[in-house]
């Protein structure tokens, strides 16, 4: 993974399609290489059969596009690889590319996407703009799709469970890995597992322990200083090991258990990393026996933690029934808080992890449920329902005229001509629909009746907004950025804003009602025009 100054990972040109430099070639050799096109990148299907997308990647785009340069390798790979009679001067040509005389026009990282609205429009030199296809559908197609996945995942949890995105071991390599952690953040994750998402991009990080950890003690180990002093730091040090040894005799018979049924090697590898962690203490109880070891080894150690003034940070399950377990966990909290006057005790949080899909989440956030955390890996970062995005990149103008794709198959038409898009908004500020037009037409306004064609629609329609709410924003201009990038923080605000005001029904996770995307009457002419074989 190459970074960039700020840390970030940055795409290499030459990741990408040889298609491309074919192109690129065919381009230069037929002296068009810098006439002005222009590209837009959008997707036909929102993913996961539902019926919105959150647009991501575009910070990643702009470090791409503002660090873009072949290198003398690159240009000699490519030479290797092009007819060996292939003119110097093309070659020269690619040496002395960059993008300053590329513009960027984006959805702002976290906004809603829907099909047709193009996420980027990318115009330039044609040449340039072409090989810039497949790096900037790879930058922006998996991180859409996690971060609509992760929204997803989040509706069905609520908005008061803690999500935990630990997929990294689980994902398709470590790049995968990382754009997966950053964007389901973005997407309403609350942390991740990932140290270096953490690092390089600012993602809350959360983690404790494994069962290897509590497996690896047998209960012999003597801590080479097993003191802690109390949390106020006034007072004198205590032994946990002697208060810990007290604490689960009352515990024990408590609950009904032999002092020797907990797993003493589970009790030392809990002494242990409550010493190193006092403030963060937390028990990992599935081990052995939740109810019969791990459950009361940690209630020993907190209840000791507690006499020194910390508090136990929470339980972490990752087997069996997590629901039930929870509840019965939680209710023998109540009833320890209680007996042992400590009501701390009754809110310590449960964490659970082990496969949780989308059908499990649902049951684990269940009105009831006494799960706090949940940890959730392969589902969101495999996105198992659907693995890829479906974006695309395609031509729409050359030197101001329109380009439309026609084609056999009628859906894998392209819309004409640069456009501009805007989102008509109610009364309420709910999302009544998306427009696309001609960028050469007057911005429609908030009031107006605007007579338009929905996507797939044989008649038109009225429709009056209370509000409207120009789309695509100007990011890059003859390669510099127009404005400062919003921070990954922002966005998934932003991307949690915008979800808010999309109508319930657009959220439903099984057959949602579509959001309607409809095209002014101007651009609908220019289609009908082309598709008949008319003039540009």
């Amino acid at each position: 993974m190459e970074l960039d100054d700020e840390g970030r990972a940055v795409v290499r040109p030459l990741l990408t399609d040889l298609y491309q430099a074919t192109m690129a070639l065919g381009y230069w050799r037929a002296g068009r290489a810098c006439e002005e096109a222009e590209f837009e990148l959008f997707f036909r299907h929102c993913p996961f059969g539902g019926s919105f997308a959150l647009a991501a990647g575009l910070r990643d785009c702009m470090c791409f596009l503002r660090a873009f340069r072949l290198q003398d390798a690159d240009v000699q790979f490519l030479a290797s690889v092009l007819p060996p009679d292939t003119d110097p001067a093309f070659f020269e040509h690619l040496r002395a590319l960059d993008c300053s005389g590329v513009t960027v026009r984006a959805l702002p990282e976290g906004s809603l996407a829907f099909p047709g609205v193009p996420l980027l429009q990318v115009s330039g030199p044609l040449l340039l703009v072409q090989l810039l296809e497949t790096p900037l559908l790879c930058l922006v197609s998996y991180a859409s799709l996690v971060a609509t996945n992760a929204a997803r995942l989040r509706l069905i949890a609520g908005p008061d469970k803690r999500l935990l995105e630990m997929g990294l071991r689980r994902a398709q390599g470590p790049d995968g890995g990382f754009t997966a952690s950053i964007y389901s953040y973005l997407g309403g994750f609350n942390s991740s597992s990932n140290t270096l998402a953490g690092q390089l991009r600012g993602v809350p990080v959360a983690g404790t322990l494994a069962h290897s950890f509590v497996t690896s003690f047998s209960g012999s180990e003597v801590p080479p200083d097993p003191m802690l002093a109390p949390a106020s730091t006034e007072g004198p040090t205590v032994d946990l090991t002697v208060s810990v040894n007290l604490w689960l005799k009352r515990v024990c018979i408590y609950l009904g258990l032999k002092v020797q049924e907990p797993h003493p090697g589970e009790r030392a590898a809990f002494i242990a990393y409550a010493l190193a962690f006092p403030r963060a203490f937390q028990g990992l109880l599935d081990s052995y026996s939740v109810h019969r070891s791990g459950l009361p080894n940690f209630l020993a150690v907190a209840l000791a933690l507690g006499e020194l003034g910390y508090r136990a940070v929470g339980v972490r399950l990752d087997s069996g029934d997590l629901l039930q377990q929870a509840q019965e966990i939680r209710g023998i909290f109540r009833t320890v808080g209680t007996q042992f006057q400590v009501p701390w005790l009754e809110s310590v949080p449960i964490a659970v992890s082990n496969n949780v899909d989308e059908k499990e989440l649902a049951r684990l956030a269940q009105k009831g449920s006494e799960v706090d955390i949940i940890g959730i890996g392969t589902s969101v970062v495999t996105c198992p329902k659907q693995p890829s995005m479906g974006c695309v990149y395609k031509l729409v103008s050359v030197g101001g005229q329109p380009r439309m794709k026609l084609t056999e198959d009628p859906e894998k038409q392209t819309l004409p001509g640069s456009k501009a898009a805007f989102r008509f908004l109610g009364s309420d500020g709910s999302f009544l629909l998306d427009l696309l037009q001609l960028a050469e037409e007057p911005p429609p306004k908030a009031g107006q009746e605007l007579r338009v064609w929905p996507q797939g629609a044989q008649e038109p329609c009225t429709v009056k907004p209370a509000q409207v709410e120009p789309l695509l924003r100007l990011c890059l201009q003859q390669g510099q950025l127009c404005e400062p990038l919003p921070s990954l923080e922002e966005s998934r605000t932003f991307a949690q804003q915008s979800l808010s005001c999309l109508n319930p029904i657009h959220k439903q996770l099984q057959s949602p009602t579509v959001y309607q995307v409809a095209l002014s009457e101007k651009l609908r002419a220019l289609i009908d025009s082309l598709s008949a074989g008319g003039p540009l």
